[in-house]
C-alpha cells in the first residue's frame, strides 16, 4: 500500500465477512440438499458505511450465492435516487457473530459496503481511530441488546 492509498483510507473501516445463502441452510437441516451444497462465500476488505443502511452486495455476488428477489424500491445514492432490488436471506458471520439480513444489490460490480443496520444487530460499531470493528458487549448489564 503506497502512502496515498494509506491517506485515502485513513478513518475508514473495513472488515471480512462470510455471507451464506439461509435458504440453503435450511435445505440442508432438512436433508433435501446435502451440506456440501450450502452456498457461501467470503469478502475481503467490505467498507463498513455508516451511511448505507443494510448489506450491500454486487449482482455476482447476490447471483453466486443464489439469493432470492424479495422486492423492487426506490434508493438514494450519492448520484440521486434510483431503482434497488432487495434480496432476502443473507447470513452474515463477522467478529463472531452471526445474523441474517436482507441485503441490496449494487450495480455495476461495486465493493460490498455493511450498513448500519447489520452492524446494530450484530452489536458491532466502527472505531474510525483504530480502523477496526469494535464488539460490544452480549453479557452483563453493558449488553448492546435492549427491549
Amino acid at each position: 500500500m503506497t502512502e496515498t492509498d494509506s491517506l485515502l483510507n485513513m478513518g475508514k473501516v473495513y472488515t471480512s465477512l462470510t455471507i451464506t445463502n439461509r435458504a440453503d441452510q435450511i435445505r440442508a437441516e432438512d436433508g433435501t440438499i446435502a451440506p456440501e451444497q450450502i452456498r457461501s462465500v467470503t469478502l475481503e476488505n467490505v467498507l463498513v458505511d455508516t451511511g448505507a443502511t443494510t448489506l450491500c452486495l454486487p449482482s455476482e455476488v447476490i447471483t453466486r450465492l443464489g439469493l432470492k428477489l424479495l422486492k423492487e424500491v426506490e434508493v438514494a445514492t450519492a448520484m440521486g435516487m434510483g431503482k434497488g432490488r432487495i434480496f432476502r436471506d443473507a447470513t452474515i458471520a463477522l467478529c463472531g457473530r452471526e445474523g441474517t439480513f436482507e441485503c441490496l444489490e449494487l450495480p455495476g460490480g461495486r465493493d460490498a459496503l455493511l450498513g448500519v443496520i447489520p452492524l446494530e444487530a450484530l452489536g458491532l460499531e466502527p472505531d474510525v481511530g483504530n480502523q477496526r470493528l469494535k464488539v460490544l458487549p452480549s453479557e452483563s448489564v453493558d449488553t448492546y441488546l435492549t427491549i
